[in-house]
């Protein structure tokens, strides 16, 4: 189990598995014409960036923690830059930014998992003794099993070899599930009658399930009679995650933690969509029943943890810093799989991001782990700046194309809100910010940042804010717009309007944007990280000295920036 004492970050090593679940992606790069006189080195470099995780080459979409350093294990292909040949590699670090990269640590080599060495999870048992529990694949139709594998040597700090013993699989399907549909066990935790719990994702029908599963000695599983949950018409349930979140504080919680004062949230990626969806809800511990609160949304139109380029996420508690981590994969969205041989390397991990529940219950709260800002540099400041409609004004000072930027922007009025339109509220907050977009002049707003911008805006992505009034209340969309963001139209490039609404009181008349800018990501954090965006670009215009960023209001009211904090952001290791 995970251990709740407090240990220093050198005597405790947490694991972490986020592993992608069998999903083909659009992970590769078209030469654009205007960059075809640049040397190979450069066109493959272009859009790598410099302090997210990624691998030297070759495709990728995970990471991990032991013993004072974290692990990070991650799906791989060492043969080429799309799906295919997967093992799990394994890089370690000591700060959750830089990276050194190790030997892979699980190959597929045995009947289990011949086809395949799918995702799963880390569990701690008794002792400090890290389990990996993760999918095989057993044969060309897909069928999987779930397996597990422990370290050769306990005393070797960065657990370079794995055993995986001779009595697995530990989990087949039965006649009652889809055996191509059965992935990715779960962090397991312990109940108070001392049985381990787990849970696989699957799909009968087109509804998906978190099925349950019961072991005294972690060797023997057997399935229990019901789901924990599952929910009609929202396809396969892939990377299933299911932890505890406190109800009177911000600090994470052990996994095996219950109580009065305890909600779960129960985690989905769903592979018809390719997002990632969460409930807080109540766990029966005498039932193993999950249920959602009654506010929540159960489907696609509920809430994301990210509203961007998001998938396959995980959690894990840091008993060091008494925190949840969240970490998710960014595939590559510009052209066609074929492609990727180009550009050498193929996806990357969103920073990682502490994690806890938002006073209201309502939601989750997100922000870039502390360890980030030692990558901060020069500095630039703008205070009380007053934007009026249409205007701009450039950030100079800093490298906008690696960044780290904070503002706050405030408004003397709420009065000039656009009325939201009634037959908007069916629509994805995606599809709003498609036809009201940055330029698309509103009352309050839209202002916000426009990253990644060519000198003449040609192109740019724009994160920014919309208010609207619908009733006697206030709506806040928060847009990150990646349909402009460069002047290739490769018809298979994939540029959308990505957007979620902020659940934040506006008594104050403040919002506040916090966007982290890596040459071809930008993660936005809204509202102090209640709602959350990630957007892959690909600009051909704005790279590396000829980036430029701005802050920009398009509405008739008058916006101030309050406080904007900008950062050069160096290099991480990896």
């Amino acid at each position: 189990m995970e251990f709740s004492r407090k240990c220093s970050l050198c005597a405790f090593l947490l694991f972490f598995v986020l592993l992608f679940c069998n999903n083909e992606v659009n992970a590769s790069h078209e030469v654009f014409r205007k960059l075809q006189s640049l040397s190979t080195n450069i066109v493959r470099n272009l859009f790598r960036t410099g302090f997210h995780f990624q691998p030297p080459r070759h495709w990728i979409n995970g990471p991990m923690y032991y013993n004072g350093i974290y692990h990070l294990f991650y799906q791989y292909n060492p043969k080429g830059e799309v799906w295919g040949n997967i093992v799990w590699a394994h890089s370690v670090s000591v700060d959750l930014v830089n990276w050194i990269n190790l030997e892979p640590a699980i190959y597929p080599s045995e009947a289990f998992d011949k086809y395949g060495t799918w995702s799963g999870s880390t569990t701690i048992l008794p002792g400090n003794k890290p389990v990996i529990l993760y999918t095989g694949i057993i044969d060309d139709e897909q069928s999987q099993v779930q397996n597990y594998a422990i370290p050769a040597n306990l005393t070797d700090p960065f657990l370079r070899k794995w055993i995986k013993p001779d009595n697995n699989p530990l989990v087949v399907a039965d006649q009652s599930i889809n055996k191509t549909k059965f992935r990715d066990p779960t962090t397991a935790w312990l109940g108070q009658d001392g049985l381990w719990r787990m849970l696989v994702g699957s799909l009968r029908g087109r509804r998906g399930l978190a099925l349950l599963y019961w072991s005294r000695d972690f060797m023997k599983w057997t399935k229990a009679k019901h789901p924990i949950h599952s929910s009609a018409d929202t396809g396969n349930w892939e990377c299933v995650d299911f932890f505890p979140v406190s109800l009177e504080h911000t600090d994470g919680l052990d996994t095996s933690s219950h109580g009065e004062k305890v909600k779960h949230v129960l985690k989905v990626s769903l592979d018809d969509t390719r997002y990632d969806y969460y409930t807080i809800g109540t766990y029966d511990t005498k039932k193993d029943r999950y249920t959602p609160d009654e506010t929540m949304v159960d489907g696609w139109k509920g809430l994301r943890l990210d509203y961007g380029n998001f998938y396959a996420s995980k959690t894990f508690y840091d008993p060091s810093k008494n925190r949840r981590i969240l970490m998710g994969w960014a595939n590559e969205s510009d052209v066609v799989p074929t492609d990727a041989i180009n550009k050498g390397w193929s996806g990357i991990q969103t920073i990682p991001r502490r994690l806890w529940l938002d006073p209201s219950g309502r939601h989750l709260v997100q922000w870039p782990v502390e360890e980030l800002e030692h990558l901060r540099k020069q500095k630039v400041e703008i205070r009380n700046y007053r934007l009026n409609k249409g205007e701009k004004v450039e950030v100079e000072g800093i490298t906008p194309a690696q960044a780290d930027v904070e503002v706050t922007f405030s408004f003397s009025s709420l009065e000039n809100a656009e009325e939201f339109d009634p037959s908007w509220a069916d629509l994805y907050a995606q599809d709003v910010c498609g036809f009201r977009g940055s330029t698309v002049q509103g009352g309050l707003g839209p202002f916000g940042l426009l990253t990644l911008s060519s000198e003449n805006l040609e192109e740019y992505t724009p994160v920014f804010f919309r208010v609207f009034k619908t009733q006697d209340k206030y709506k806040v969309l928060m847009c990150s717009d990646a349909s402009r963001s460069s002047v290739r139209n490769h018809k298979k490039m994939y540029k959308p309007s990505f957007a979620g609404y902020v659940d934040v009181d506006l008594t104050n008349k403040t919002l506040s944007l916090r966007s982290l800018i890596d040459h071809s990501v930008v993660e936005s954090f809204g509202a102090g990280g209640k709602t959350v965006i990630t957007s892959r670009v690909y600009p051909a215009l704005s790279i590396y000295n000829d980036t430029h960023l701005f802050a920009f209001n398009n509405g008739t009211e008058t916006v101030r920036i309050e406080n904007l904090d900008a950062w050069s952001m160096d290099k991480c290791d990896r």
